[in-house]
């Protein structure tokens, strides 16, 4: 797989061995592997971080040479990384603030083994009983010919050059919203339509979405009590239940006090719908999702699909009735044009870039003001 950040690696690999830096990129599975993860540093922000799974690598392998296992050859009898050490160490390194534990303990060795189903070594060896961890030092040693090169500081730089892209497009598309309050409303307008459109990555179009139906609900009111002469009237409330791409169950927004559960996706997959169904024991469900087809039209593919996988009516009807809302591009696009008649423009605009540097653990002080500012410039248009 060759893409614009593969040159990156290439030049990182020469500058450690040269020439037989080409024959190390063809020949070791965990080069390749980053080659992989790192395809998305220069698409700017709007493309999906792969920071877990490099990040569980990044810091055993910076375990392994801090303590000079590349020089000493001793790896063997080490007693391993502690857990604690090495998890609070992924979360100093920039964007890792907010990292779970998923890396290190199973998702990067089983994505792994999905690229390289032939490969015999495990990445990541975990010693359950103490909670222990080691690299697979096999994987940093790769022979060529007669010669055998160990490239743990080639991975270490190669995650290195991954993170700083990644920062730069950030930083660039952090500017790009910043800048939006010099825009017209009309333009603002169209910056933000662009945001949810079919080919945005998933994380920003989570954002942008959140961001829309969070003002869209806003100034719906329903009343609610527990005796007919004590309703109170409320309005409807949309949460944001974690960072994007999350292992949160399936839940992405909630709204309350209704207590509907939004999912956020860009795919039409039955079994990924009937997945966050059954994660929340088949409660009613609405779908965000990042397509263009008419909300009938996804509808009926996930039931065709259904009908095809399962030979039971009632089951696939089952699964079906969760299915509450599907809101998609059209709809998503409609409810921000009613929002803003709102009046709610400038505050959408605010919400997604106070998500988007929660996202990337951006938010300070500082922002806040600035937000407060953009929020007024756009008030005086």
């Amino acid at each position: 797989m060759e893409h614009e950040f593969t040159k990156i690696i290439k030049k990182i690999l020469e500058n450690h061995f040269g020439e037989i830096g080409t024959q190390i990129l063809a020949e070791s599975h965990l080069v390749l592997y980053l080659n992989i993860k790192t395809k998305s540093a220069n698409k700017g922000s709007k493309s999906r971080g792969s920071f877990a799974n490099l990040y569980a690598i990044y810091v055993l392998v910076e375990d392994y040479l801090v303590k000079n296992f590349h020089l000493t050859g001793m790896y063997s009898d080490y007693e391993g990384a502690v857990y604690t050490n090495i998890f609070n160490r992924q979360r100093e390194l920039p964007f890792g603030q907010k990292l779970q534990n998923h890396g290190l303990n199973h998702r990067m060795n089983e994505e792994f083994k999905r690229y390289f189903p032939t490969c015999e070594f495990i990445p990541i060896l975990i010693n359950q009983k103490n909670n222990r961890y080691w690299f697979n030092e096999n994987l940093l040693k790769v022979k060529i010919s007669e010669n055998e090169y160990n490239i743990a500081e080639t991975i270490i730089d190669i995650i290195d050059a991954y993170v700083e892209a990644k920062r730069d497009s950030f930083e660039k598309f952090l500017q790009l919203c910043k800048d939006a309050q010099k825009l017209t409303e009309t333009q603002v307008r169209e910056f933000i339509q662009q945001m949810v459109a079919p080919t945005v990555d998933a994380r920003i179009f989570e954002i942008v979405s959140y961001s829309i139906l969070k003002y869209y609900y806003n100034d719906q009111v329903i009343y609610w009590g527990y005796q007919l002469d004590t309703l109170q009237p409320e309005n409807l409330k949309l949460f944001k239940t974690g960072r994007t791409n999350a292992n949160d169950g399936g839940i992405d927004f909630v709204m309350k006090p209704l207590g509907r559960f939004f999912q956020v996706t860009e795919t039409i997959d039955v079994n990924k719908y009937f997945l966050d169904i059954d994660k929340i024991e088949r409660y009613p469900i609405t779908f965000v999702v990042k397509s263009l087809d008419s909300d009938i039209e996804i509808k009926s593919k996930i039931e065709a699909q259904a009908r095809k996988q399962y030979s039971i009516n009632a089951i696939v009807s089952q699964y079906m009735e969760c299915i509450e809302e599907i809101i998609n591009v059209p709809i998503l696009i409609g409810r921000f044009e009613q929002a803003v008649a709102q009046g709610y423009l400038s505050s959408i605009l605010s919400e997604i870039i106070k998500q988007s540097r929660l996202e990337f653990n951006y938010a300070d002080e500082e922002e806040s003001l600035e937000i407060e500012l953009l929020e007024v410039a756009l008030e005086d248009e």
